[in-house]
C-alpha cells in the first residue's frame, strides 16, 4: 500500500500541474490524474484529511475542478465544505457533485447519510442567475457563495434489474431531463411515482 503525501509534496503536485483537479471522498483507487483526497487512508488516496474541517491546505483560488460522487450527503457541515471548496477554486472553475436523490428508496438505509438533495439544493448556494434558471426561486442569502449552476441531471437506475434499468434510462430520463420545466414538473408532482437514485449538479464560479 503506497503512503499518502505530506501536505508539501500535495503542494508540490498542486504546483506542478497545469490542470489540478480534486476529487473528494475519492475512496480507494482513485484516477490518478486526478488528486484523490479522502478522509480515510484507503489504497491510492493521495491526501488524507479530515474532510469535515473544510480545505485549510489549498489555497485560494489553486483548483481547476473540483468532482465527489456520493460523498457530500455523509458531510456534516455541509455549508462550510461547499463554502470551501468555492474558495479554492479558480474563476470559472467548476464542481461536479453526484449525491443520492432524496426519493432514492436505498438512501434512508444508511445510518451515515446526514441530508438530502433535491432539484433546489445548490440554488440557494448560487448567484440566483444561474444559466439553467428553474421558475421556483429560493433565498439564496443565506451564504455568501455565488456558484452559476449550469446543469442539473436526475438519473434514473433500478439496482440490478437490467429490463428496468434500460427502461428508465432510455425512457424516463431524457423525457423528465429534456428542460428544466420537465424537471421542476417531475420533482413536484411524479417523483413518488417514478423515483430516481441520483442527480447530478455541475457549477462554476
Amino acid at each position: 500500500m503506497t503512503s499518502p503525501w505530506t501536505k508539501e509534496e500535495l503542494i508540490n503536485e498542486i504546483t506542478k500541474r497545469d490542470f489540478v483537479t480534486i476529487d473528494l471522498g475519492c475512496g480507494p483507487n482513485p484516477n490518478p490524474n486526478i488528486i484523490g483526497i479522502d478522509s480515510l487512508p484507503l489504497e491510492g488516496v493521495h491526501y488524507v484529511t479530515d474532510l469535515e474541517k473544510g480545505l485549510p491546505f489549498l489555497e485560494d483560488s489553486s483548483v481547476d475542478k473540483v468532482t465527489s460522487r456520493h460523498f457530500m450527503e455523509h458531510i456534516e457541515n455541509f455549508e462550510q465544505l461547499i463554502s470551501e471548496i468555492y474558495r479554492v477554486l479558480k474563476v470559472g472553475g467548476e464542481n461536479h457533485v453526484i449525491v443520492p436523490y432524496w426519493v432514492n428508496p436505498h438512501y434512508y438505509s444508511d445510518y451515515t447519510h446526514k441530508r438530502f438533495f433535491g432539484l433546489y439544493t445548490f440554488d440557494y448556494l448560487s448567484n440566483g442567475n444561474n444559466d439553467k434558471p428553474l421558475k421556483r426561486k429560493v433565498p439564496t442569502f443565506y451564504n455568501n457563495i455565488n456558484f452559476n449552476v449550469f446543469e442539473r441531471t436526475i438519473v434514473f437506475r433500478d439496482g440490478n434489474n437490467q429490463v428496468l434499468n434500460l427502461w428508465k434510462k432510455r425512457i424516463l430520463q431524457p423525457l423528465f431531463n429534456a428542460s428544466t420545466g420537465t424537471q421542476e414538473f417531475y420533482e413536484f408532482y411524479l417523483s413518488y411515482l417514478f423515483p430516481a437514485s441520483e442527480i447530478i449538479f455541475k457549477m462554476k464560479k
